[in-house]
């Protein structure tokens, strides 16, 4: 149970998810003093594939990665979580065992609202219900356009869509965890492709590579290699 301080905390991460910021003083009240805040280091497990799932996690501050990662140790990254998001809506509404895995990337802080209080509220807040109905729309289109990325694009069509998406201004700013490693991983491939797909788009002049971003030099000649109409 959060104590007053962690309470007006945790009201602060919970009022930056859309649905949760549905919520009256007295709703969210509740769910804040029931809310239990975890902290995880760099490369720490957040919760584990096919372990009973406790509930929603909120993140505060920091970043997690969900994969699936095959017998041989290969993972496909599914999403990258940030602050104002939330992760593992699936096994708390399908009620069923966590669905991935979740790993920090950088020291993160979640808050753990659990699977009966979300039901609770899905019960009591209309409006809360169908705001969660519209995240989890977005969710399964998220994955729909992913399993076409998947199934339909080349690696260099893949990631230079992934850079046309991420990019503000022309521009992706590349977090400190932000490896080509984890880049193969999203994509679905491995670090050497990565690798020679940056280096054709660069040739091509279409980005350029610097330290901690990667700009966007011809945005049109990028949109025909990531084959968007």
């Amino acid at each position: 149970m959060a104590t007053k301080g962690d309470s007006e905390r945790a009201v602060q991460a919970l009022c930056a998810v859309s649905y949760f910021a549905e919520l009256d003083n007295r709703a969210m009240g509740a769910v804040a003093r029931a809310a239990l805040r975890r902290d995880y280091g760099r490369d720490e497990i957040v919760f584990a594939v096919d372990e009973p799932c406790s509930g929603l996690y909120v993140i505060e501050e920091g970043w997690l990665k969900t994969v699936k990662m095959s017998i041989e140790g290969r993972e496909q990254v599914l999403r990258f979580v940030g602050p104002g998001e939330v992760v593992n809506e699936v096994g708390v509404f399908a009620d069923t065992r966590n669905p991935a895995t979740a790993i920090a990337l950088e020291p993160t802080t979640v808050w753990l609202v659990h699977r009966q209080t979300v039901l609770q509220l899905l019960e009591q807040e209309p409006d809360f219900a169908r705001s969660v109905v519209e995240s989890l729309a977005h969710r399964v289109l998220h994955l729909v356009s992913m399993v076409e990325d998947l199934s339909l694009r080349t690696v260099e069509a893949r990631l230079a869509r992934l850079l046309l998406e991420r990019a503000e201004d022309e521009a992706l700013q590349r977090q400190r965890w932000a490896t080509q490693a984890e880049m193969a991983a999203r994509l679905g491939t491995v670090l050497h492709v990565v690798n020679r797909a940056l280096h054709e788009l660069v040739r091509e002049g279409l980005i350029e590579v610097e330290r901690h971003q990667i700009r966007i030099l011809d945005p049109e000649g990028l949109k025909e290699r990531a084959m968007i109409d």
